[in-house]
């Protein structure tokens, strides 16, 4: 009989599980081209998108939310990124492998992001993975998001698996604080949008993961 390390694996979904940083590049670009500005490199926004589109807009023009500009600039972002959601977005390298084992075993899988739901059922939608995840918790299913506990906890239920028996695998650092407090094991991944002033060795996770390979080791 096969014993499995865990009952559930959550994931986060930018960063952790999707790489959607090539189409908020051509979003973000699509504004500053509207401003007759000059683009930006992808790298540059991966290290800003963790911080969501209010973080692209303060990393691309350098404005802070009350400037008058700010939200007028993050809803043409927005609309934008509706345009291409899929254009180029893909699961990180190997990421598919880690869902089939999961599927094989028989191992249910969620996603718990603080990307709203807008955004998040048409990505999911329109993408194709090894098995469907068995929950999705979005902003608009809590009161609380990320690193607030809620979230995650509200996934184990949903999944009927207690914490304890969970891993939470995320790229950054409210990712691992919500998992903690959840009390479920933590993962931190280090392909995901980091910023040049984040240490994942930091973070206080149970595990630091490199690459997909060492996910598998870990999870089974």
């Amino acid at each position: 009989m096969i014993h499995n390390r865990f009952d559930a694996v959550l994931f986060d979904l930018d960063g952790t599980l999707l790489d959607t940083a090539p189409d908020f590049t051509t979003a973000i670009n699509r504004v500053l081209e509207e401003q007759g500005l000059e683009p930006q490199s992808e790298s540059r926004v991966r290290s800003a998108v963790t911080h969501g589109s209010a973080g692209l807009i303060t990393s691309s023009f350098g404005l802070a939310s009350d400037h008058p500009d700010f939200e007028p600039l993050r809803q043409r972002l927005l609309h934008h990124y509706r345009q291409c959601l899929t254009q180029y977005t893909h699961t990180f390298a190997g990421m598919d492998t880690v869902l089939g084992e999961l599927a094989a075993r028989q191992i249910p899988w969620g996603i718990v992001t603080n990307k709203p739901l807008q955004y998040t059922t048409p990505i999911l939608a329109q993408l194709s993975f090894p098995s469907p995840p068995a929950t999705v918790i979005c902003p608009e299913h809590v009161i609380r998001t990320k690193p607030d506990p809620e979230s995650i906890v509200l996934a184990c239920r949903e999944l009927h698996v207690a914490p304890e028996r969970v891993i939470y695998v995320g790229d950054h650092l409210r990712d691992i604080e919500a998992g903690r407090n959840a009390g479920t094991a933590t993962a931190a991944v280090t392909w995901g949008y980091l910023g040049e002033d984040e240490d994942p060795h930091t973070w206080g996770a149970d595990h630091i993961i490199h690459n997909s390979h060492e996910l598998i080791t870990l999870l089974f």
